[in-house]
This record gives C-alpha cells, sequence and structure tokens, in this order.
C-alpha cells in the first residue's frame, strides 16, 4: 500500500513586535526550506531594504480596503495607523497542492486566524527578556520616541498570550540557526499528528 502523504501545514508564526520574526523566516529562506512563505499586504512605508513582493506588499490606503472590502484578505487589522492583511489565495493554492506555508501576524491576527483555521500550528515567538525586546525595538530606530513606547507597552502586553499558543520558542541571541532548527523539529513532529487545513 502507497504511504500517505501528510497534508501541508499551516503555520502562524507571531510574537511580539521587535522579537525578530522576519530574522527567523529569512533564516528559513536562505536553508531552502521548502515552504510557501505568505507575504503580507501593508499600507505602511517600506523601511530600508524591504522589497515590495518579497517582505510586504506595500499598497496604498485606497487600494487596500477596496481589496479588504472585496473579502480578499485571509485576516486584516490596523496595527499603529496601518493596516495588514495577507491576501488569501496564494494561501489556498499553496495548501491545495500540498505545499506547507508560513504566515507571519501579529497576536491578534493570529487569533482570527485560529477562529477560521483551528487546524493550523500556532508558534509563538518569545524574546528571552523584556529589557533584550525593549532593546531591540530602540535600535530598529524607525519609530518616534512615542510610538516606541506605543510599541514597548503593546510588545509587552502581546507576551501574555504566549500561552494561547502551540509552541513558544524563544529566539535566542546569536543563534539564529539553533532557532529555527527548533522549529523545522516542531513542523516535523506537528506534521505526523495534523489533519489537512481547510481556510
Amino acid at each position: 500500500m502507497a504511504r500517505q502523504t501528510p497534508p501541508a501545514l499551516l503555520v502562524v508564526l507571531s510574537g511580539p513586535s521587535g522579537v525578530g520574526k522576519d530574522t527567523i523566516i529569512q533564516k528559513m529562506r536562505d536553508l531552502g526550506l521548502p515552504m510557501h512563505y505568505a507575504i503580507t499586504a501593508t499600507t505602511r512605508n517600506r523601511r530600508p531594504g524591504e522589497i515590495d513582493g518579497f517582505h510586504y506588499y506595500f499598497l496604498p490606503e485606497e487600494e487596500f480596503q477596496r481589496k479588504k472590502r472585496e473579502g480578499e484578505f485571509l485576516e486584516y487589522a490596523e496595527v499603529y495607523g496601518y493596516w495588514y492583511g495577507p491576501p488569501k489565495q496564494p494561501i489556498r493554492d499553496a495548501v491545495a497542492r500540498g505545499q506547507d506555508v508560513l504566515l507571519k501576524v501579529d497576536v491578534q491576527g493570529a487569533r482570527t486566524v485560529r477562529s477560521i483555521a483551528p487546524d493550523a500550528l500556532f508558534v509563538f515567538l518569545a524574546p528571552p527578556s523584556i529589557q533584550w525586546l525593549r532593546d531591540h525595538l530602540r535600535a530598529r530606530k524607525t519609530e518616534t520616541p512615542e510610538k516606541l513606547r506605543e510599541r514597548e507597552a503593546a510588545a509587552i502586553a502581546e507576551l501574555e498570550a504566549a500561552s494561547e499558543f502551540d509552541h513558544v520558542v524563544v529566539n535566542r541571541d546569536n543563534d539564529v540557526e539553533g532557532v529555527v532548527r527548533e522549529i523545522i523539529h516542531i513542523l516535523n513532529q506537528e506534521r505526523l499528528n495534523r489533519g489537512p487545513v481547510s481556510l
């Protein structure tokens, strides 16, 4: 009897702002992990080094709102005055062809995805300490002091949501590869126990 291929996983990676989600995802890409990396659309301005269509889809407010009205996003939220939402169709297409999907969302977005796709795998990336998180947020130098305080307060509140996730992985300093190996191990274990995801 032919061995059945396990169904594709929808992996939801979340965690507080500044915890290093993008760094971990970039390392997964660099290692050539054969996943569909879902790209989120946003109305915020591009930061230095960001590429449209790779890091985010950078959309004007009017276009984002039109797509929102037309139901094109899996979930969407306004965060710090900007809108974010991952387009639904590329995620559905990847799952349909049996390809694992990695979706990066904030804690609020993860809750919405859980209500739509409870069979998804939810992974929370946590900082080693609050001070580490504060230092990382400040090192970005992309926000005004007021926005930075707002992000710090929100990030600390988001840490309390870790218990809602299937797994918590600590983003250790100078060990990006180790953190990625830990996530891969979780995926390999969970793949054996999960049914297909419906979106």
